[in-house]
């Protein structure tokens, strides 16, 4: 065992329940296990990649093909979208979705809650001063057990106002993504970014039988992903978020993609991101913070 994994588990293990441990290569995953389920996250990006509340299918997708590699995005789990959502609004060279998801947290704190829980902070170690040349850190805050809950925190502590797009971009299990509805958005204006840019109306609820990418503007209510096929419901409810994106590559881009596990990979997937993205960014001023905030239960 590496001599950062040993200081990892004296400082932040719990016995029973927190392990750091090495997934190859030097890319450290923390193994979460308590009496309402099991979690793994890894510690670069702050990113969760599987939820398994005990006598449940997983609810957090991961392709069984996806690569844990230093300075690589993970395809699956909760990646961080941050500080910003999609193409950086100046510079087209910059990565999409920010640098948050390949770059190195800190641990900063874990705990065994008396409900039964566990509680692990984090905060960005490495900012990328080029393209975010701001006093403006972010954490990321996880209560794992019969529910998910986390909470991004930006807090800008520099001298002048700032914008901040931010997403947990968050890859769902389910049974067949063709069978399943997402309702809680029906009336909500969304940006559609399949084909030719368009600004539409939801109507009705959801249903996916070709590619989807669309931002939801203006909207704060529970999103409810339900799946006939696994006989549950998956709600997500959220503050401090007024977009939401729904996400499906579908076939051909999924097979471009190459990383889904299979041609078919993307009918057991499904993302529903909370999200402050396009139109309805963050802007923060000196001293103030944002939080994003959501909870995922089965129903």
């Amino acid at each position: 065992m590496s001599a950062k994994i040993s200081k990892l588990n004296h400082n932040f293990g719990i016995a029973g329940q927190i392990l750091f441990r090495d997934a190859g290569d030097g890319f450290i995953v923390i193994d979460i296990k308590n009496s309402f389920c099991n979690a793994t996250i890894a510690v670069q990006g702050a990113h969760l990649m599987t939820w398994n509340p005990k006598g449940q299918k997983p609810v957090i997708w991961m392709s069984p093909v996806a690569k844990l590699a230093p300075g690589k995005s993970i395809r699956g789990g909760v990646p961080i979208c941050w500080p910003w959502f999609g193409a950086h609004a100046s510079e087209p060279s910059y990565s999409g979705h920010g640098f948050a998801r390949t770059v190195a947290w800190d641990v900063i704190d874990t705990a065994a809650l008396d409900n039964g829980s566990t509680f692990v902070a984090f905060r960005i170690a490495e900012v990328n001063k080029e393209q975010w040349p701001y006093n403006a850190p972010a954490e990321m805050y996880m209560t794992i057990g019969a529910t998910l809950e986390m909470e991004l925190v930006t807090d800008n502590l520099g001298s002048r106002e700032i914008t901040v797009g931010d997403a947990l971009h968050t890859y769902f299990c389910v049974s067949d993504v063709s069978k399943s509805t997402i309702r809680g958005l029906d009336g909500c204006d969304y940006l559609d970014k399949v084909g030719p840019a368009a600004r539409r109306t939801q109507q009705g609820d959801i249903t996916i039988g070709s590619e989807v990418d669309r931002i939801y503007l203006d909207q704060g209510q529970d999103v409810v992903i339900e799946d006939p096929g696994l006989k549950r419901a998956i709600r997500i409810e959220k503050r401090g978020s007024n977009s939401t994106i729904v996400w499906n590559p579908w076939i051909e881009k999924c097979i471009k993609m190459g990383d889904f596990g299979s041609d078919d990979g993307y009918l057991g997937m499904v993302c529903v991101e909370s999200a402050n993205a396009a139109e309805d960014v963050v802007k923060l001023a000196p001293g103030d913070s944002h939080r994003l905030w959501v909870r995922y239960s089965v129903e």
